[in-house]
Formats: structure tokens, sequence, C-alpha cells
């Protein structure tokens, strides 16, 4: 497991869709399985799950991310990776995750 966090300002919604076609366009392999959006008031939140292959390890490795803004109108983003590991009962081998989260991290530093 690999994690990632940043706070961000802009436009929430602008945010969001920068996230996932940055990460959807590293990787020829990326897929957005899934997302939920929630708002209350002036506080929203947006969650996606990323999956791609991991050549390295030769599996899938999944990424969630999740960024929330609250009043004040900072985006906080918190993206964490799994699935990397070939080991049944400790991880070995978290190249493949490490290197799924430096997508994210390169689309954030773009964004700053």
């Amino acid at each position: 497991m690999a994690k990632f966090t940043a706070d961000l300002r802009g436009d929430f919604d602008g945010t969001v869709k920068a996230i996932e076609e940055g990460v959807l366009s590293a990787s020829t392999s990326a897929t957005l399985e899934d997302g939920c959006d929630f708002t209350s008031g002036q506080t929203r939140c947006a969650v996606r799950v990323f999956e791609r292959y991991s050549w390295f390890g030769g599996n899938r490795v999944s990424m969630n991310v999740t960024m929330f803004e609250g009043e004040d109108g900072v985006i906080r983003l918190c993206a964490i990776t799994s699935g990397g590991s070939q080991a049944m009962f400790y991880k070995i081998n978290t190249v493949g995750e490490e290197a799924f989260l430096d997508t994210i991290k390169n689309v954030v530093l773009q964004m700053r």
C-alpha cells in the first residue's frame, strides 16, 4: 500500500475531471472502475477507484482517490494504492503500487 495526500485550490468539478483524465491518460491499461459524489451544503466529496495492469508485478493494482472540499475552499486529496504484492502473508514487490501512485503525483504537480 502506498499513500499520497495534497491540498489543492480551484474549481472542484474541474479538479475531479483533471484527476480522472490525468490518471487514465498516463497508462493504456488504466480504467475508472467506479465513483461516487456527495454534497452537503458547501461541502463536497468525490471518490474514484481506478485500476491498471502492473507489468512489473504481473497483476492489477487499484487506486482509490478521495477529494474533499469544505467551506474553506481547500480541496483535500488522498490517493491510496493497493494490490501490487505477490506474497500471501506479507508484502513483497510494491513497485506497481508506487508507480501507479506516481501518476497522480504528476497530475497534482501540473495543477499547482
